[in-house]
Order: structure tokens, then sequence, then C-alpha cells
């Protein structure tokens, strides 16, 4: 009796979340279907996004390559999937491969990824995978993502050197404690103006993926388009299952 609970407690948990996000939307001026909510089910059984997809919810992200590999093809195939974080060149193919409906990467932080990535797509012969250049906002070593002074000439080359990747704007993940979360959202929300300036873009066009489960809320105010939510849906990580 106990799995079904902690099912429909994630169930619950992901309405609250929506309810939330429609809330921050219309603070910031705008409405909730403008701001993307994707449910990463880090170290989380496929049955519990499974519930979550007979609820109506379609994107899910994960972390871990070897996760999304062997969660995808137990879930329906119309699932928007999001590879969320640092990937490594060398998992690309086997992420591709294994997940055709991979929907958007949202961490290319390197042209090496990118060029991967590229090289691969054209290779399987599936359309164009949209992308996210992940900026590291926070300037922490241990975190992934390119300098803000480098996110242009990144973006330049995703655009102009990758034809089978589709450039869809910017992401960065906050500092753990969030002390310093309004400033990692307000350098990517910089970043995108400086790349859209320069490129010629229209920046309701170029999306800004920030904000997780502690600071969703405020990002969403601050312009975010895309928040990647996990335990505030799924609840606490068991990292002892991390890939």
């Amino acid at each position: 009796m106990a799995a079904p609970a902690v099912e429909g407690a994630t169930v619950t948990a992901l309405r609250a979340v929506l309810h939330r996000v429609r809330l921050a939307a219309e603070r910031s001026g705008r409405r909730a279907d403008d701001v993307r909510v994707v449910a990463v089910g880090k170290t989380k059984p496929a049955s519990l996004i499974d519930q979550l997809y007979d609820a109506g919810h379609r994107r899910f992200g994960e972390n871990y390559v070897q996760e999304i590999i062997e969660k995808a093809p137990q879930l329906p195939e119309d699932i928007q999937w999001h590879f969320i974080g640092h990937l490594q060149s060398n998992k690309v193919k086997a992420l591709l491969t294994a997940v055709p409906n991979l929907t958007m990467v949202e961490g290319v932080d390197n042209e090496k990824v990118a060029n991967n990535l590229d090289r691969v797509v054209s290779n399987i012969g599936r359309q164009p995978l949209k992308v996210l250049v992940q900026v590291n906002t926070s300037g922490e070593v241990s975190k992934s993502g390119v300098d803000p002074s480098e996110c242009l000439d990144l973006v330049k080359h995703v655009k102009r050197g990758c034809p089978n990747l589709e450039f869809s704007g910017l992401m960065t993940i906050g500092m753990p404690d969030y002390t310093s979360t309004p400033e990692n959202f307000k350098t990517l929300y910089n970043c995108r103006a400086e790349v859209c300036k320069a490129l010629g873009l229209i920046e309701s066009q170029c999306e800004l993926s920030m904000g997780m489960s502690g600071d969703f809320e405020k990002a969403i105010e601050m312009g975010s388009t895309s928040v990647r939510i996990g335990s505030t849906i799924f609840g606490p990580r068991d990292y002892s299952k991390k890939k």
C-alpha cells in the first residue's frame, strides 16, 4: 500500500508546483504557459515518472546519461526528454541513439561537445536537436558552463558551425545555498541581451532556463522561461543510485 501513496503524493506535488509557477508568472506579467516546467527524476524510478505522465505532464529531465538511457525505453514515446547539465563528449552517441525522443540538451558548455552532438545528429539522421548553452554565472570552479565573457563566442559556434543543432537559449545552475541566486539570474539575463544584440535575435525567442526547486519562483520573476524541478516534486534524492 505504500507505493501508491508515494506516487499519489508526487502527482499532488506536481500540481502544487504548477500552481506556484502560475502565480510567479502572473507576478512577472506573463502567463503560466510562458514558463516550461521540466520534472527532473534524478535517482527516482520510471514508475513515478509514469504517474506524472498519466496526470498529463510530458516534459521530463535527467542529469545522468545512464539513467535516461535506462528510463526512456520504459516510458511513452511522446515524452519530451531533456538532458540537463554537463554532457561528456564520449557519451553523446549513446544518449542520442538510445533516446530518439530527446527534445533538448541543456548544457552545451564547450565546442567539443557541440561538435560531437552536431556530428551524431547528422549521422543518425534525426531532426535538428535543440540545445541551450550553459553559462557558469556563479564563478564556481566546480560548476560546468562557459564564463559569461565567453558565452557569445560559444553561441556563435553553435549557430554558425553546427547546422544540426538548433540554438534555443541559455541556461545556468545557481549556487547550492542560493545566496547569490539573484546575481546568477541577472548575469544570465545580461548574457542573453548581449547574444541577441550581437546576432540580431529576438529576446523572446531566446530561452532562459534558470531556477530549480529552491528558487524557481524568483527565477520566473526575473525572466526565466524554463524551470527544472526535482526534489520539490519527487522528494529527496537517493544519491546511492547515482549513475
